[in-house]
């Protein structure tokens, strides 16, 4: 009885903590929602409020008001997220398997290779230079594809799991004459699957929020990326306020007010993160177990 009343007891404890801490993560996200429907007079004068007096829907009219700019940009964010998740998955897991194979002799060397980068690096201005005068990537496609392709956080996930798994599966594929390919997809591949969702959500996140590959290396309108052209649109309007502000093109200080800023960045993030929310239901359950695992078991 008494051992059943203190599993009850935890169970209270634990479901308040986990609820006061998803109220903790959902109030922001909720006053984003109401702040990109708040008229942009009320923010200035009372800030942002879960309940706001005047309703409007000027953020998402200026949000959408390009509305193929906007969906071009969609479709390069989409198909660098879906290309670059897919051929990342490709490189970590082939890499964590040979890492983690104990007869590859040189495993610890290139092991301390990657490593060693997540300690040093040679800086932006050599990466610059390599990007545009070695590979010539300037308003390039690959220059948004591939330097977030591969990443040594990622590969020590991948690498974790894979030494969980049993060394007499992979001698019992060789004595069945299995090859390293088939070993990797038909039998390694398919017990790593919290791994590879944990993994690839994490690069797919990478790819749809990056903006900072786009500014250094791409220049044309039509190659915007969508963070990068939200981000682009902000700045603009924000120059205009300025500009109207102090006079220096037609119209008054009370349009210059009137433009939404603060609402138009609630709306945008509105519009940005909606896909890729809409996403990780889906590999939740992988998600959790991929990084329960490989903290465990690495």
């Amino acid at each position: 009885m008494k051992k059943s009343k203190d599993i009850k007891a935890f169970n209270i404890l634990s479901y308040t903590v986990v609820t006061l801490i998803a109220l903790f993560c959902f109030i922001p996200f909720l006053i984003v929602v109401m702040g990109s429907i708040t008229d942009e007079k009320e923010i200035i004068a009372n800030g942002f409020s879960l309940l706001p007096s005047k309703l409007s829907l000027s953020a998402y009219a200026t949000a959408l008001k390009e509305p193929m700019a906007i969906l071009r940009a969609y479709g390069i964010t989409i198909s660098l997220t879906i290309i670059g998740t897919a051929c990342g998955l490709f490189i970590v897991a082939m890499t964590a398997y040979v890492l983690q194979r104990k007869d590859f002799k040189w495993r610890n060397k290139f092991s301390f290779y990657f490593y060693f980068t997540t300690l040093f690096s040679g800086g932006l201005v050599p990466y610059y230079i390599l990007m545009t005068n070695t590979l010539g990537l300037k308003d390039n496609y690959l220059a948004l594809l591939l330097p977030l392709m591969f990443s040594v956080y990622n590969l020590l996930i991948m690498k974790s799991y894979i030494m969980a798994l049993p060394e007499s599966l992979i001698d019992a594929a060789k004595i069945d004459g299995c090859s390293e390919y088939r070993t990797l997809f038909q039998i390694v591949m398919p017990l790593i699957k919290p791994a590879l969702a944990t993994v690839g959500l994490f690069i797919a996140l990478a790819y749809w929020n990056d903006w900072y590959n786009a500014m250094l290396y791409i220049k044309k309108e039509e190659m915007y990326p969508l963070q990068y052209f939200l981000y682009q649109k902000i700045n603009g309007i924000e120059a205009y306020k300025k500009l109207l502000a102090n006079g220096n093109v037609s119209g008054d200080v009370v349009s210059a007010v009137s433009l939404p800023t603060q609402t138009l960045k609630m709306a945008l993030t509105i519009v940005v993160t909606g896909p890729i929310v809409l996403a990780y239901p889906l590999v939740q359950r992988y998600f959790v177990q991929g990084i329960t695992s490989s903290g465990i078991k690495g």
